[in-house]
């Protein structure tokens, strides 16, 4: 096992070989999977981007 980190592992924190082996499993998997295109979906930035729906400048949170 090396001490090198997985991507994501909080540096302060112990991992165990579980979490550790969950995060490089995690960061394999989003590396090797394209993100599916989208259709139809709404122009411009994302409208959960800051943690609510936002529509034409006005925001709802959820």
């Amino acid at each position: 096992m090396s001490d090198e980190l997985p991507p994501n592992a909080n540096p302060d924190r112990p991992l165990t070989p579980a979490a550790r082996r969950a995060l490089e499993e995690a960061a394999l998997r989003k590396a090797s999977e394209p993100l599916p295109e989208e259709h139809g979906g709404p122009r411009g930035p994302e409208p959960t981007r800051y943690g609510d729906w936002e529509r034409k400048g006005l925001a709802v949170d959820f």
